[in-house]
């Protein structure tokens, strides 16, 4: 019996975009990045960047069902709303500790940001007698690329990835019995992001439309290259999206943190699957903000 219990675990599970959009400037079509994995009710949140926790009300996904929250990497769209997450699962009524990752320094924005919001904390420590968050905290930095974190056979495992030149960024691999989700982070063609991938249901993965990023930076930065090369550099584009995941023999390829976003003649869904499918074979899904999908456990 336990066995079978085993197996089955993860199969009542769904995969939530929160935010498909790229890029610190805050965009009407698209909200910053953010995914939330939940399985059987347990909530896992892959980065958090700007309104993340509204984006979680829309969803219909209760902030204090959170279980661990996932950082690929420090730059604000990831990371903007990281703290303000946090005390929005407590106030929600958290009551398990919650285990955050991510790269160095996480363990130090974690206590600053319970520094700056100390007298809050505090006060409504007293007047709703509940523990304190600094004790339903448990923030790490991620040293190394073996498994991180493991929660009722549930395993997560990361790997580093080539983001510009920002060091380090990471990928993660969340596997359960039943199946495999990975997400890419902000990434350049990567082959360890390859192996992480091999044989997952699911790569959610960032794309870049290099024609798109050429005609935005002459309309709006004309002949500032050094803009465009941190975009182009730091990026995957669409096509190199689809090759990696053919290679990686995914099943599913859901592609989100789409650069540019919402601007009308180049953030269309044609667009990005047209570029994904010139060489994956697979199912694809472009990112929307909200959308949502069963993840189905995998068939032997």
């Amino acid at each position: 019996v336990l066995a079978n219990n085993h197996q089955m675990l993860g199969s009542n599970s769904r995969l939530v975009l929160l935010g498909t959009g790229g890029g610190p400037s805050i965009k009407k079509a698209r909200a910053q990045p953010s995914n939330a994995l939940i399985i059987e009710g347990r909530v896992y949140i892959i980065d958090a960047g700007n309104g993340v926790s509204r984006q979680m009300a829309l969803a219909n996904i209760s902030p204090k069902d959170i279980q661990g929250v996932f950082i690929t990497h420090n730059h604000s769209d990831h990371v903007a709303d990281y703290g303000t997450l946090l005390l929005r699962a407590w106030q929600s009524g958290l009551r398990e500790p919650v285990h955050t990752f991510g790269p160095t320094p996480l363990e130090e924005m974690t206590s600053r940001y319970l520094e700056y919001m100390k007298w809050v904390i505090e006060q409504r420590t007293v007047q709703r007698d509940r523990p304190h968050l600094k004790d339903l905290i448990l923030a790490q930095n991620i040293s190394n690329q073996e498994p991180i974190f493991e929660d009722r056979g549930l395993t997560v495992s990361a790997t580093e990835v080539s983001h510009g030149t920002l060091r380090p960024a990471y990928a993660f691999r969340f596997q359960t019995p039943s199946w495999t989700v990975v997400f890419s982070g902000d990434t350049t063609r990567s082959d360890n992001l390859l192996e992480l991938a091999r044989g997952a249901d699911i790569l959610v993965h960032e794309a870049i439309n290099p024609d798109a990023v050429d005609s935005m930076v002459e309309q709006h930065n004309p002949g500032n290259d050094s803009f465009r090369r941190a975009l182009i550099e730091g990026h995957t584009p669409v096509e190199e999206v689809g090759q990696l995941a053919e290679e990686a023999g995914v099943k599913k390829l859901v592609l989100t943190h789409l650069v540019p976003s919402g601007i009308p003649d180049f953030d269309r869904p044609e667009i990005w699957l047209d570029g994904a499918r010139k060489h994956f074979h697979g199912d694809i899904v472009v990112g929307e903000d909200l959308l949502e999908m069963e993840i189905s456990p995998q068939r032997v």
